[in-house]
């Protein structure tokens, strides 16, 4: 209750109830333009996702109309990869946009633990991305922001594309450029779109490539300190051929990342439904043990061309520029007070575009714009003027001058230089002995992490390896301390809070909270880590934690007027302790439960329920009244407890004295019932 108090102090949309039908629960995710919440649809009793455009976009009309047709254009796409919208409104001015809530983890997370993966895991985990960008754009509909965080994993094993609300139907419309922004996120912008903003099909394709990269490597293909930098590359610069850190891949999986992602957009899959059929033929390769397959790797190797961007001379949109000296991004909606460019964190981006015809070199002109562009080329020199006359004296001085230059510069340029050898990998002693060997002191200087290096290996050094360094130079190390791995904390019994700020303290990040009922651990107490406690993990991997709900209430069944022993049976197989009674009683029959105490509500496991079960009529013993007068024997059963008629036997003779009674003499009857005397 303390932690939903304080949800609601620092976020006053959760408890809200929107457009009278969904009440807001807790933050899922807050993106570039809007916030995501866990809701309940109170009309049909059902968990939802609430998607709320961020304060202040909201009053940009060609925004608001685009949020608007979020849910046009997405729900005509049905696909069972495709998350679902149902409904979309306006609450007092807040735009919001329902959709399918998917229990689970993004793409994020999953390469967070398990990157890099082995092939097969990853392109498995891409097709049915491939699927419904697929049908989305045999629909006419591009995504424009294909990235893992818009890829969700349910846990039950769907796999599911988010944020359609991005999307626009590829139509006159979209076409036109005069929408004036660039939508998307840095690291998985195709270079058509960093440079011109224009976005196809083929736009989706490129980012479906990155991701493909980033699953076989754990790493983004570009990496770069601003924005900027990063959309630089991938205009200028080809993703690099994932084998490169990963030497085991198959040639034909470099030649799919690099197809997906050619920078010129006419080698590249026309849609996502061709790069789905190439990507096939390359798993079926890599489920049969194919090591290389010359034929099938020359099929999807892009051709070599001309640079397709060589013309905007190192030039970007001043959208980039922009962007780049927001530091982190600045999306709409942000505080923008970050100052360090987080390439893992970056999110959905809305910016200013240039028109068409001027993207290209915007910035290039005078301002404030900073631009990045290639180094220019060396101008050659003017031809000088032809000598009218030879001066033999000039000429042997300048030759004698031009011998001690080159003897100089030999000197100081290779004499007193060596190069600087390569004992990367190689272990700490054998790496000495060679550095010791070219005749250069050997030190360390520290150790460092390491996926690829061995643990006491040589990680880097300085100079690096091939480098030029002075005869009597050192080579300054650094050591290996292998994989950088931390173990899961003893979040067991811990609150949430306590649990998450331990996962912060051992370096690593919080997944998810999964409640769940326990007879055991106290309510809003950590139940388990998962993984485990002590499980090594890569730092900043994701933890999910189980929280106690507590015990679990009990629904008490009614079992009155029902058989006891069924009764017993049931409310023992539900954890309740039961207490029974039993009476006479002359109206339940004997074994039945007459009474329950309690007959409804809740209970928690443990908890007693009282039954009175019925014994039935009491029984008596019917006293001997035979040759006893009418009066005396009619006294004497009354006392037992007895009805009493009477009728004439077949030997009646006036006498009134009892020749036999029903139920006869010394037999048992309940208690209450009739006794009929026979007379004589």
């Amino acid at each position: 209750m303390e932690r939903m108090t304080a949800d609601r102090v620092s976020d006053p949309l959760i408890g809200q109830l929107l457009d009278g039908r969904y009440l807001v629960g807790p933050r899922v995710a807050r993106g570039g333009m809007a916030t995501v919440y866990q809701a309940t649809d109170t009309r049909l009793d059902r968990t939802v996702a609430v998607k709320v455009m961020h304060a202040g976009l909201g009053d940009d009309d060609e925004f608001a109309r685009r949020f608007r047709r979020e849910a046009q254009a997405a729900a005509r796409l049905a696909h069972h990869n495709v998350v679902a919208v149902f409904d979309q409104g306006d609450h007092d001015g807040t735009l919001f946009l329902v959709m399918e809530y998917v229990p689970g983890i993004t793409l994020r997370d999953l390469i967070r633990s398990e990157a890099p993966m082995s092939p097969v895991r990853a392109l498995t985990v891409i097709e049915p991305v491939l699927s419904a960008l697929g049908a989305a754009h045999r629909a006419g509909m591009i995504h424009r922001d294909v990235k893992p965080e818009n890829v969700l994993l349910a846990d039950d094993g769907r796999v599911k594309v988010a944020d359609f609300g991005l999307a626009r139907a590829v139509n006159s419309e979209s076409q036109n450029t005069s929408t004036g922004v660039l939508i998307g996120t840095v690291s998985y912008l195709s270079p058509e779109l960093v440079v011109d903003g224009r976005a196809d099909a083929r736009s989706d394709v490129y980012a479906a490539g990155v991701l493909i990269y980033e699953m076989l490597t754990g790493q983004k293909p570009h990496q770069a300190d601003s924005p900027i930098q990063v959309a630089y590359l991938h205009v200028h610069e080809n993703i690099p051929p994932p084998s490169r850190l990963m030497p085991s891949l198959p040639p034909y999986v470099d030649a799919l990342v690099a197809r997906a992602t050619a920078r010129d957009t006419a080698l590249r899959p026309a849609d996502a439904t061709v790069l789905l059929h190439q990507l096939r033929r390359v798993r079926h390769a890599l489920e049969h043990g194919v090591a290389d397959d010359p034929e099938l790797t020359a099929d999807l190797a892009p051709a070599i061309g001309r640079d397709p961007f060589e013309d905007t001379d190192g030039q970007l949109p001043r959208a980039i520029i922009d962007l780049s000296l927001e530091g982190a991004g600045g999306s709409p909606g942000g505080n923008g007070t970050d100052d360090v460019y987080d390439q893992e964190r970056e999110p959905t981006s809305t910016l200013p575009r240039p028109p068409l015809g001027v993207a290209a070199r915007a910035g290039a002109g005078g301002g404030s714009a900073r631009t990045l562009a290639r180094p220019s080329a060396v101008q050659p020199l003017p031809p000088r003027p032809r000598a009218t006359k030879r001066r033999p004296l000039l000429l042997v001085m300048l030759l004698v001058t031009a011998l001690l230059v080159g003897l100089g510069g030999w000197y100081f340029g290779f004499a007193r230089y060596t190069t600087t050898p390569g004992v990367i990998n190689m272990t700490r002693a054998a790496a000495k002995v060679e550095v010791v060997r070219s005749g250069l002191a050997f030190d360390v200087t520290g150790t460092g992490y390491s996926e690829t290096v061995a643990r006491g290996s040589v990680l880097r050094t300085d100079p690096a390896p091939g480098s030029r360094i002075s005869k009597d130079g050192t080579v300054h190390t650094v050591i290996s301390r292998g994989p950088e791995r931390h173990a899961v904390p003893t979040v067991d019994g811990r609150t949430l809070d306590d649990a998450q700020a331990m996962l912060q303290d051992s370096h690593l990040s919080f997944g998810r909270a999964i409640e769940k009922y326990s007879d055991t651990v106290k309510k809003g107490l950590v139940i388990k880590a998962s993984p485990g406690v002590g499980t090594d993990l890569r730092r900043d991997a994701a933890v999910d934690l189980t929280v106690s709900k507590g015990q679990k209430p009990i629904e008490v069944p009614d079992f009155t007027g029902k058989d006891a022993d069924e009764a017993q049976t049931a409310l023992d197989s539900l954890g309740l302790e039961v207490d029974t009674t039993s009476r006479y009683d002359d109206d339940v029959a004997k074994g039945m439960v007459i009474a329950q105490d309690p007959s409804d509500g809740t209970l928690f496991k443990g908890d007693t329920v009282e039954l009175t079960v019925s014994k039935g009529p009491e029984l008596v013993e019917v006293p001997r009244v035979v040759a006893m007068g009418l009066g005396a024997a009619t006294e004497k059963l009354e006392a037992a407890g007895f009805k009493v008629t009477s009728k004439e036997s077949g030997a009646y003779l006036g006498l009134h004295f009892v020749l036999r009674s029903d139920p006869s003499s010394g037999s048992l009857a309940p208690k209450g019932s009739t006794i009929t005397l026979y007379l004589v």
